[in-house]
């Protein structure tokens, strides 16, 4: 038989709906990966530099209901990572839900879903080398160093340990992980100790009238606090992390679960409990975004070298959060080079099973981040985070419309669904896919960067259009050669 007498739907039928899917991008992989990675990966993805860094500016301009803002959107979070979890126990793949668009929403799903989530890390990596170089300034060794190089340096140290190989990337995220929990940990017992013993924190005596004599818990209204939402779901933004993770794990079935399961509370504990800490520990406007509020406390107890700890370990968050940010996206841009819709150097892995060619890029649009630290040092931080703020809430968006299909196919009997589910389904997935296009609307509010941000969204729409009629033959002959050797077809 030759391959003019075979259509492409023909070669499609012969394939029973189901049978999950291979996707070509997951071979190759070591799976080195233990229970332990996973486990402090998903913690890592629940703390990061949203909340180090993001929280002090976000309680200056939104006071102590900051704590809501955290909570509701940490449930929506949860859902979103928990409708992934259930994905992923059906199909572990490196592809996450670029592969899943993949299955359910077709090519120019997983092509859309990519890039986005590709623009999401390109510039949480510029937040992240950003906060880095904040971060060093605090220690008078590095003022004089200026910005732009230190986020340079770190994207290099970053890179280079990223491209070792991935047993290598899961212990640093283990240890890096255990040390921002430790961390946490130590500052809470801390800031209760001060609430319980009323120890004064820079001159003020801690507790609930702390927030009382100062406006309440919304001392500008309830405004703010819904408009940082915006950045709010940028502190969450690591959390789809474990779905990647998952397809380089020896029992991702049962790993996963357990790690989704967790995040919940963790959520409670390290978001909201802190937030609220720092709260009955100092006045919002005691708060900036050019200082870790943690770092603002700890300072102002009389012990400097408590400051330098707290900064030592943000430090290491943003190291952590920019080494997961290359992680993802050199595993994400390797199943769509596999599928023809991305660069095909990116799909290329080294000796150590690393696919080496998406970091590589990644880290390139890094580099462009690095020179808008040069141009204006001070509003990086807040520029790259909005952009990212977009490039995250596509990507969820995605994972809700991809369970919607693929429970839309369980109830048709074509897929079974496992035991570990999302619940409330479909009206979960519906109403947390409200939330998220909410959040767009209300970067409206922000005139000085919100606003601009959406000015973006048409013109990341041109790229994608342009990208897609760019890519979408050799997308279509790659679905036609795989399609042939299914069928035996030389």
């Amino acid at each position: 038989m030759s391959k003019d007498a075979v259509t492409t739907a023909e070669a499609a039928s012969r394939t029973t709906a189901a049978q999950a899917p291979a996707d070509a991008g997951d071979s190759g992989y070591s799976k080195d990966l233990k229970a332990r990675h996973i486990n402090m990966i998903a913690i890592g993805g629940a703390i990061g530099t949203g909340l180090f860094l993001g929280a002090g500016g976000r309680l200056n301009s939104a006071g102590p209901g900051l704590a809501l803002a955290y909570l509701v959107c940490g449930v929506f979070a949860f859902f979103v990572v928990r409708a992934l979890g259930e994905l992923v126990v059906y199909r572990p793949s490196s592809g996450s839900f670029v592969s899943y668009a993949r299955e359910f929403l077709g090519e120019k799903g997983a092509f859309v879903a990519g890039w986005a989530y590709f623009l999401n890390w390109s510039t949480t990596g510029i937040a992240d080398i950003t906060a880095i170089a904040l971060y060093t300034h605090y220690w008078s060794l590095f003022t004089d160093i200026p910005q732009w190089v230190l986020a340079l340096i770190a994207l290099a140290v970053v890179l280079v340990v990223n491209l070792i190989s991935v047993k290598i990337f899961g212990e640093l995220e283990f240890w890096f992980s255990i040390i921002k929990v430790a961390a946490l940990v130590a500052f809470m017992l801390i800031g209760i100790f001060l609430l319980v013993t009323q120890q004064p924190v820079g001159g003020e005596t801690p507790g609930l009238h702390v927030i009382t004599d100062n406006g309440g818990w919304f001392p500008a209204g309830v405004l703010p606090v819904v408009i940082v939402m915006q950045g709010v779901v940028f502190a969450y933004a690591s959390l789809e992390l474990v779905g990647v993770a998952a397809g380089e794990t020896a029992e991702p079935q049962k790993v996963v679960p357990r790690a989704v399961n967790s995040i919940m509370w963790r959520v409670g504990l390290f978001y909201v409990g802190s937030v609220v800490l720092l709260a009955l520990l100092l006045p919002g406007s005691m708060y900036s975004g050019d200082e870790s509020p943690f770092v603002t406390v700890l300072s102002r107890i009389g012990v400097p070298a408590a400051g330098d700890v707290m900064n030592l370990v943000v430090l290491t968050a943003a190291m952590s959060s920019l080494n997961s940010g290359l992680y993802s996206t050199g595993r994400i841009l390797r199943s769509m080079a596999m599928a023809g819709s991305a660069p095909k150097f990116t799909a290329r892995m080294n000796r150590s099973k690393v696919p080496y060619g998406g970091i590589v890029l990644t880290s390139a649009v890094c580099v462009a981040g690095v020179g808008l630290n040069f141009l204006m040092p001070e509003k990086a931080f807040e520029i790259v985070l909005n952009v990212a703020s977009l490039g995250i809430i596509s990507t969820w968006v995605t994972i809700m419309v991809c369970h919607l299909a693929f429970a839309r196919r369980s109830r048709q009997g074509l897929i079974e669904r496992p035991k570990f589910r999302l619940p409330g389904s479909p009206v979960t997935e519906i109403v947390t896919i409200a939330f998220l296009l909410t959040v767009l609307v209300l970067m409206w509010q922000d005139p000085e960067i919100g606003r601009r941000t959406l000015y973006l969204i048409p013109v990341i729409a041109a790229a994608m259009v342009v990208g897609w009629f760019a890519v979408r033959k050799k997308v279509a002959q790659n679905q036609l050669d795989k399609s042939y050797e299914e069928l035996g077809i030389e």
